[in-house]
C-alpha cells in the first residue's frame, strides 16, 4: 500500500522530519510513504485569502498520484476513533487502494478547487482533533496515527488502550 502525504510548506524545523521519519520507518515494508512538499502561495498586498487558497489547493491536486484515494485533513472534517482510523486504513490496505492525505496551508484547503479531471474531491475529509494544531505539528500527529493505526490491526501492543 502506497501512502502520499502531500502538505503546504517547506523548510520545516528539522525535529518535524526527524519524528515523521522514525513512524515511517517503524512502519512494514508493505506501507511505502511518500511526501512531498509544496511552497506557500505568496500573498501579495491586493490577493484575497481565496485566491490564495484555491492556487495553493491546485498545486496541492497536481500532486496527487492518478486513481489515488484523496484524505483532506481538515478542521471541518469528520472526527474518528483510533479504532475507526485503524479499521479505515486497513480496508483501504485489503482493497488495495493507494491513499494520498492533503494537508493545506494557514488558509486551509479549497474544496471546489478543480485539476487533473479531479471535479469531486476529496474522497474523505478526516479531523484529527477538535483542537487546532500547528502545520508542522499536523505532519507529526498523522505520522504517529498511521504507525498506531497499523499496531492496532497488527496487534502491536505499541497501543495498549
Amino acid at each position: 500500500m502506497k501512502i502520499t502525504i502531500i502538505a503546504a510548506g517547506k523548510k520545516m524545523p528539522a525535529w518535524v522530519y526527524q519524528c515523521c521519519d522514525d513512524y515511517y520507518q517503524r512502519l512494514p515494508a508493505q506501507y511505502q510513504v511518500a511526501t512531498h512538499e509544496i511552497a506557500l502561495e505568496q500573498r501579495g498586498k491586493s490577493q484575497s485569502t481565496d485566491v490564495t487558497r484555491t492556487r495553493e489547493t491546485q498545486r496541492l491536486l497536481q500532486q496527487v498520484p492518478a486513481n489515488d484515494y484523496i484524505i483532506a485533513l481538515s478542521e471541518n472534517g469528520d472526527t474518528v476513533s483510533t479504532g475507526q482510523f485503524a479499521g479505515r486504513l486497513d480496508a483501504w490496505r485489503e482493497q488495495s487502494k493507494n491513499i494520498t492525505f492533503v494537508i493545506g496551508g494557514p488558509d486551509g484547503l479549497d474544496f471546489s478547487a478543480s485539476v487533473n479531471g479531479l471535479a469531486r474531491w476529496p474522497h474523505w475529509r478526516c479531523s484529527l482533533s477538535a483542537l487546532t494544531f500547528p502545520h508542522p505539528l499536523v505532519r507529526v500527529i498523522l505520522a504517529e496515527q498511521l504507525y498506531r493505526a497499523w499496531s492496532v490491526v497488527a496487534g502491536h501492543p505499541y497501543h495498549r488502550a
